[in-house]
Parts: C-alpha cells; sequence; structure tokens
C-alpha cells in the first residue's frame, strides 16, 4: 500500500480555533462522550472488483447514464480500501475516539446470501484492529445502502427474503468481529432507501413505484428487528440501535390545508420510522395516505420492535411544506422560504431543529440514549497556494449544531455522543463527488488529504472538552 501525503495539525492552535469551543456548553456533555467522525463503504472504499466483491445496487445505479452528475460513480472514491491506514492517522490527528463506518453487504457475501467472501471480513477484521490500537471506538454500520445487485435482481427490500437475508448476513459481521466491536447499526437512513430509491427514483435502485417503496419500508424494518436479534445472539454485549434521518416540519401558512400537509410530510419523514420500532405499529393516517396493504405475518412487529440500547439521529435541515394534492405521496410539496442561509447543497440551516428533535425522541420516544450519528455540511471548498483549505461557512455549521446538541444535553437530552459528517470528503450518491462535506478535503486525482480549517476547529473543541473531564476527575 502506498499512502499519500497528508496535511495534519502543527503548531499551536490560532485564537480563532481557541474561541470555538467557547461557543458551546462542553460542561453539559457527558465525560465520556464520543466524539466521532461518520463515512459509508460506497462512498470512500473505492476498490469495487477486488477481493472477491461483487456489484451493489449503487455501483449499477451511478454507472445508468444520467442517474448521477457528472456520470460519477464509486470506482475509485477515496481509495479507502488501500488507504485505511492514513485515513485512521487522520482520525487521530482529529483527536477523535470514535469511528462509524459501514460494512459492505457485496464484499463479505458477494451473492447477497450463501458464501462468505474470506478476503472481503478480512479486510473489516483488520481495519477494527486498526482503529482500536489507534484509540479509537468503531462504531459499525451493516447497511449503508449497498444492497447485492443480486438480491435486487430478486426483488430487493420489497421482498420479504432480503430481510432474511440481512440478517444472516448480519450473524457472519457479528460473528466475526463482535469480540472487538460493541456499538452497532443495523440500518442507516431507511427512509433514503425506500422512500428516494422506490417512491422518488433518486437513488438506487431508482425505482418510482409506491407499492413497491411501501413493501421496501416494511421489509427493511423488519429486517432491522431481524438483524438485532442475530447480533445480540452472536454478541450478548452488543449495543444495537438504528440510525434515521429525521426533520422537523413547519407548514407554509395557517391554512388548514398546510398544517395537514405538514402533518402528512412528519409521519412520512418522521414517524413512519420512528413508531413501529418503539413497539406503536406503523402510523394508521399514513397507512391510509399510502394506501398500500402491508406484507404483515403474525410476529413481525413484535420483531420490528427490538429493544433498542440507542437511538441515532441524522440531521442536515427542516423542512417547510404545503398541501399539494395532485403530487405524489405524501401530498406535500416542498416550500423554499427567503432569506433563510444555506448549506451548497442548497439546504436550509436550522440548527434549533437538532435540538428539537433531539428532546422529541427524548420525550416523545424515551430514548435511553441518543448519539448524533450524522450532521454535516456541504460548502465549494478550494485548497490555497500554501495548501491549506479554509471553510468559515462549514465551520459555523457545525459549532452552531454542536451548541444546540449541548442545549438538548442541558434539558435532559440522553446525548452520548457527536458524529461529524463527514472524515472525508467522498462520493456524495446522486450529486457525485462536486459536493463536498469533509472534515478533511481529499483531493480525487492524487488522493491527498488535507485537513480542513473545520477539522481543526473540530481537534479544539475535542480538546477543550477533553481537558474539562479530564479537570472535573
Amino acid at each position: 500500500m502506498t499512502d499519500s501525503p497528508t496535511h495534519e495539525p502543527t503548531g499551536s492552535p490560532t485564537s480563532e480555533r481557541t474561541s470555538v469551543s467557547e461557543r458551546i456548553d462542553l460542561a453539559a456533555l457527558p465525560h465520556d462522550f464520543l466524539w466521532g467522525t461518520a463515512t459509508s463503504a460506497y462512498q470512500i472504499e473505492g476498490a469495487v472488483a477486488e477481493d472477491g466483491r461483487s456489484p451493489s445496487i449503487w455501483d449499477t445505479f451511478s454507472h445508468t447514464p444520467g442517474k448521477t452528475d457528472n456520470g460519477d460513480h464509486g470506482d475509485m472514491a477515496c481509495d479507502h480500501y488501500h488507504r485505511w491506514r492514513e485515513d485512521v492517522s487522520l482520525m487521530k490527528a482529529l483527536g477523535t475516539n470514535a469511528y462509524r463506518l459501514s460494512v459492505a453487504w457485496p464484499r463479505v457475501v458477494p451473492g447477497g446470501d450463501g458464501a462468505v467472501n474470506a478476503k472481503g471480513l478480512a479486510f473489516y477484521d483488520e481495519l477494527i484492529d486498526g482503529l482500536l490500537e489507534a484509540g479509537i471506538t468503531p462504531s459499525v454500520t451493516l447497511y449503508h445502502w449497498d444492497l447485492p445487485q443480486a438480491l435486487q435482481d430478486r426483488g430487493g427490500w420489497p421482498e420479504r427474503e432480503t430481510a432474511e437475508h440481512f440478517a444472516a448476513y448480519a450473524s457472519v459481521v457479528a460473528e466475526r468481529l463482535g469480540d472487538r466491536v460493541t456499538h452497532w447499526t443495523t440500518l442507516n437512513e431507511p427512509l433514503c432507501s425506500a422512500w428516494i430509491g422506490h417512491l422518488e427514483g433518486k437513488m438506487a435502485p431508482g425505482l418510482t413505484d409506491l407499492t413497491a417503496a411501501v413493501r421496501a419500508s416494511y421489509h427493511l424494518l423488519l429486517g432491522h428487528g431481524m438483524a438485532a436479534q442475530a447480533i445480540r445472539a452472536a454478541c450478548p454485549d452488543a449495543e444495537v440501535g438504528i440510525v434515521n434521518n429525521l426533520s422537523t416540519v413547519h407548514a407554509a401558512s395557517d391554512r388548514p390545508e398546510d398544517t395537514a400537509a405538514a402533518r402528512r410530510m412528519d409521519g412520512h419523514t418522521n414517524r413512519w420510522w420512528l413508531d413501529p420500532v418503539h413497539g406503536r405499529g406503523f402510523p394508521a393516517d399514513m397507512r391510509e395516505v399510502y394506501g398500500v396493504e402491508l406484507p404483515e405475518r403474525a410476529g413481525d412487529l413484535a420483531t420490528i420492535a427490538q429493544p433498542l440500547d440507542w437511538l441515532g439521529l441524522n440531521y442536515y435541515f427542516p423542512a417547510t411544506v404545503a398541501d399539494d394534492p395532485s403530487g405524489p405521496a405524501p401530498y406535500a410539496r416542498s416550500v423554499r422560504r427567503l432569506g433563510v442561509p444555506r448549506t451548497g447543497m442548497d439546504w436550509e440551516i436550522d440548527a434549533d431543529g437538532i435540538e428539537t428533535l433531539l428532546l422529541r425522541l427524548t420525550n416523545e420516544y424515551g430514548a435511553r440514549r441518543l448519539y448524533v450519528t450524522e450532521n454535516g455540511s456541504s460548502y465549494p471548498d478550494v485548497v490555497r497556494p500554501d495548501g491549506t483549505v479554509d471553510d468559515p461557512e462549514r465551520q459555523d455549521y457545525l459549532v452552531g449544531h454542536l451548541a444546540a446538541c449541548a442545549s438538548a444535553a442541558r434539558k435532559g437530552a440522553p446525548l452520548a455522543g457527536y458524529f461529524a459528517w463527514s472524515l472525508l470528503d467522498n462520493f456524495e450518491w446522486a450529486y457525485g463527488y462536486d459536493k463536498r462535506f469533509g472534515l478533511v478535503h481529499v483531493d480525487y486525482r492524487s488522493q491527498v488529504r488535507t485537513i480542513k480549517g473545520t477539522g481543526h476547529a473540530y481537534a479544539d473543541i475535542v480538546r477543550s472538552h477533553r481537558g474539562r473531564a479530564s479537570r472535573a476527575a
């Protein structure tokens, strides 16, 4: 393996970097708080045809003309498969003590079911050991959207057998890594897999079929429950959770029609994914909105509602919606609010939303432990002549949202960790490589990594919290 040069933090922090931590109520966060970064396999690994890995639905989707910006795909991505040691060193340079990664199902079980690929498992085996040697706690996600294409060819998530195969795959990974990994995520953002992938067609597998989308949503959550059982059978001490991308939802006006649309959007975005895993079943109002019969079998709802050790929140933006009876389910359209700051993704910035959601999960759903498992922003970064990357807008986003997280913790949210999205600039799904979320800039031609100003700021926040915790001890 050949590593590329890396720009790491050097010298003393500037006064600007020193001041960022003062904007956050770090005393509100527990002393053993996890300060992490997050990535996913298809977005960073590359090596899509090496050592026995088979194609995933994202290989197929991204190589289909017109599906991604610039025709970008994840064939090389950040070449993390070969450069993971360098990337672990970056985490250590940032001072983080946790790392949220995903395992690629088609790398471990290339056929989706059946034979296990020893070389694929060995990669994650070595990566976990490298993280632990660096003092970094691994948090493993089993599904971050890269379904083996072989299973999609047999029907994919709309079919029950996919949930069963997912549980078998979860058992394989947990049995191999469970002696060193205790923190497990079953699914990342099932909303994206079901709604964006099967209803809107903007993500893999690229379908626009409401019936398929609803069936996929059901089997994704069933797969979550089955996988949770499989993980715990292999690792009795495992801490198992699920990660949802949630949004605060606001009506565009006081009209009853818009208020009803906001309720539907909340059901579509939030309650459909939260209620079943908390033993409340699928929301009756949304079942009526979709008008699709769920493929229920006796005992399924109990399986879906496996006890959660923790709950993960991915938060990026709020939603403001108006009634749209002629549009697709949930018959609500997004409304652009004027004069509101936005990221480079054109996403509205509302740090208060993350506090609202953390408190909602605490008070409405009784969460025992919460993690912010993704939060971040994209802006067009420029490498300066001296090789540095200054990104003040991203830094403001990070600090503002961390301050809101600390405020939620002060008000009683059991927040145990924060994972910045993302460690690296990477393949941003249908947006390709133009959208950069990383704390670390990646030159995709040379694979040179450069810690951005926000990365330095994050390192300062971590140091400040750690210093406060050690003084308190």
